[in-house]
């Protein structure tokens, strides 16, 4: 209902509260004259545990509240109308009684108000509704509280140990969130749809107080932001969930961040000391993988497979960032590729990779070679008499370790116990060992590198 304002009495002296509290009553905070009908008289029926801030003169307030007269018959109610009442305190929009009431509460705080005649309606009453003369009894539930020079708050509750980077304006997020008001009444959350707020941040996109409250945090890092209505959804609400002039408290964890303009970031592990050759464009790779999102949820690893990936690289055979990524790296090498979204799966993600996510590839490089490579040979020992040279049609006996080119042992005539015997071009042994064992001496040592169009190709070959 509207109320106007009255004249209003001072509070009671100090030493009244103090002995009023001391004896644990249910609380009447009154003016002169306590436990008569003729000065204002305030029962704390319930007072929440934590109450970081009280109404003051000035403060705008939402707050639910049942009318009755001394005989408990009802004269107005907000709850019967579904809205809060919303009111400045202090600044005669309500009557003086209720001015008085008001201050000192805090969210979620109940009270019970007796409110006298001149501090009421007074003589003239309000025609219809409220009689002349009329004692009127308010229990009072504070919903909400706010003041004009309020800012958003922010209370950070974690933060990840390494923080390299922070938001800052026009960058891409993607965050959960449970949306409250100050009492703590759930109107939204990103949990219960079980994906995640994907935005940019300071340009107009959020809420101007979520816009600012987003800025400097770190992925993992979890924060409280308080919205004040005005840097919110305002007098109107959003129409649908907020009310008009509600604060607005968002619990926020962070979980991914990129701008548009980021390119791939390369983290070294592991280089290996000696490093004869880098990966180029057109170079084929084996190599294993583990892929996290930027917040460390798993999404794929070759190792699960026990099987290494194995692609060209700068031809489009991966994404845009793996194939930058790739470049560059020694056969044994260990480095960390981060992709943002626009170098990775974008906007729409896969499978389990969601839209917009920055991805992390955690890579260990276990060979390369390029289709137009041949064999490689080095020669470690040849006999000082070296002239007679093994050509085709020669019948050949020789031991040999054969490895993968990071080391795995394959197969091994030493651990027979017996050489293998070929004819040289007969076609016994694959193309590349073929030629690596022509124009060689008896007793000469060498270590041949065969690509794999000159060994086993694509299929390779069983045990």
């Amino acid at each position: 209902m509207a109320f106007r304002a009255r004249g209003s009495r001072p509070l009671p002296p100090p030493l009244l509260l103090l002995l009023l509290w001391v004896t644990g009553q249910a609380a009447p905070v009154a003016g002169l004259g306590l436990g008569s009908d003729a000065e204002l008289q305030i029962e704390r029926r319930f007072v929440p545990d934590e109450c970081p801030r009280t109404v003051r003169s000035g403060d705008f307030v939402r707050y639910h509240y049942v009318g009755t007269f001394p005989d408990g018959q009802k004269f107005d109610s907000s709850y019967d109308r579904g809205s809060t009442f919303n009111v400045f305190v202090g600044k005669g929009q309500l009557i003086a009684g209720m001015d008085q009431a008001l201050v000192g509460m805090c969210v979620n705080e109940r009270r019970f108000v007796k409110i006298p005649p001149k501090l009421a309606y007074g003589s003239e009453g309000v025609s219809g509704v409220i009689p002349p003369n009329s004692v009127l009894h308010f229990d009072v539930l504070l919903m909400d509280i706010w003041n004009s020079e309020d800012e958003v708050q922010i209370h950070t509750y974690f933060k990840p140990p390494s923080c390299s980077r922070t938001i800052q304006v026009s960058d891409f997020v993607r965050y959960h969130y449970n949306g409250t008001f100050l009492d703590g009444t759930l109107f939204d959350s990103s949990h219960n749809r079980m994906k995640t707020y994907d935005t940019y941040v300071g340009i107009g996109w959020l809420i101007p107080g979520m816009d600012k409250g987003l800025l400097g945090m770190c992925v993992g890092e979890k924060r409280i932001i308080t919205i004040p209505p005005f840097l919110a959804y305002g007098e109107d609400g959003d129409g649908k969930d907020i009310p008009g002039q509600a604060s607005l408290v968002f619990d926020v964890a962070l979980l991914d961040l990129h701008n548009p303009k980021d390119s791939i970031s390369i983290e070294n592990k592991v280089i290996p000391a000696n490093c004869e050759r880098r990966s180029q464009i057109g170079d084929f790779l084996r190599y294993h993988y583990n892929g996290t999102l930027l917040d460390g949820t798993f999404f794929d690893s070759s190792y699960s497979r026990n099987r290494t990936f194995d692609t060209y690289i700068g031809q489009g055979y991966v994404i845009p960032g793996m194939d930058e990524g790739l470049l560059g790296v020694c056969i044994g090498e260990k480095r960390r590729i981060v992709v943002p979204p626009h170098l990775g799966y974008g906007e729409e993600g896969r499978g389990n990779i969601p839209g917009s996510a920055v991805l992390v590839f955690d890579i260990h490089v276990i060979d390369f070679h390029n289709p137009s490579d041949s064999i490689s040979i080095t020669s470690h020992y040849k006999p000082p008499d070296c002239s007679v040279l093994s050509k085709k049609g020669d019948y050949l006996k020789y031991h040999y370790n054969a490895s993968l080119l990071d080391g795995t042992l394959l197969d091994s005539t030493w651990n027979l116990g017996k050489t293998y015997n070929i004819v040289l071009g007969s076609g016994q042994v694959v193309l590349g060992m073929d030629m690596g064992l022509r124009e060689m001496c008896v007793g000469e040592k060498r270590t041949v590198v065969i690509p794999p169009h000159l060994g086993y190709g694509e299929a390779g070959v069983g045990k």
